[in-house]
């Protein structure tokens, strides 16, 4: 585009999005500096954190990248197709890191399903049925902090939240008992 005569900023979104395709380095820059603003601004109101806002904008500038050449101008502005990918890609991760909610009575019946029961065991290979066999020695509150950060996926805040506990709380439940699995696994792995 400056090679015609055309200085980059003044140059139409189509056009860029066209030269990105090129992967002209000056293009991409200029691209990227054009809608930055608004792709980062999609991504934070949608995940809230300014880390996982800057992931989801460069994605969405990588996706922009990859996929130029099916932009289609007839369904819309490059502006609207670069916010739809970001908050498209915005929604998905927040989706996937969204723990499914447990009532604490089916908590502690989770627990004792990871831990030990007959059908378990027969279908589990010997690592498998010691770590339940550990988890299961664990102090129950130790346990469950374990259950729902491991299986679960779940923060620490969450976990603290959910069981109406300290944020320090719940980390120092989830760290001891990772700790007490260690050193169970460990000393069981050298008397083998």
């Amino acid at each position: 585009m400056r090679r015609m005569g055309l200085p980059l900023d003044h140059a139409s979104d189509e056009a860029l999005l066209s030269g990105l395709a090129t992967g002209d380095p000056e293009i991409a820059v200029a691209f990227v500096r054009r809608f930055q603003r608004t792709v980062f601004g999609v991504a934070i109101v949608v995940v809230g954190d300014l880390q996982l806002a800057e992931d989801i904008a460069q994605q969405t500038f990588e996706r922009a990248w990859r996929h130029a050449q099916i932009y289609d101008s007839r369904r819309g502005s490059v502006k609207t197709w670069l916010t739809t990918i970001a908050h498209n890609l915005a929604i998905d991760t927040v989706r996937a890191r969204r723990a499914s909610p447990v009532a604490p009575e089916d908590l502690d019946a989770l627990v004792d399903i990871v831990t030990d029961t007959p059908e378990q065991r027969a279908l589990a290979d010997e690592t498998s049925a010691r770590l339940r066999t550990a988890v299961a020695a664990l102090p129950r509150d130790q346990a469950r902090a374990l259950v729902m950060a491991g299986i679960y996926g779940m923060t620490g805040q969450q976990i603290a939240e959910f069981e109406r506990i300290p944020l320090g709380t719940a980390k120092t439940r989830i760290r001891t008992a990772m700790g007490k699995l260690r050193v169970t696994l460990e000393a069981e792995g050298s008397r083998s």
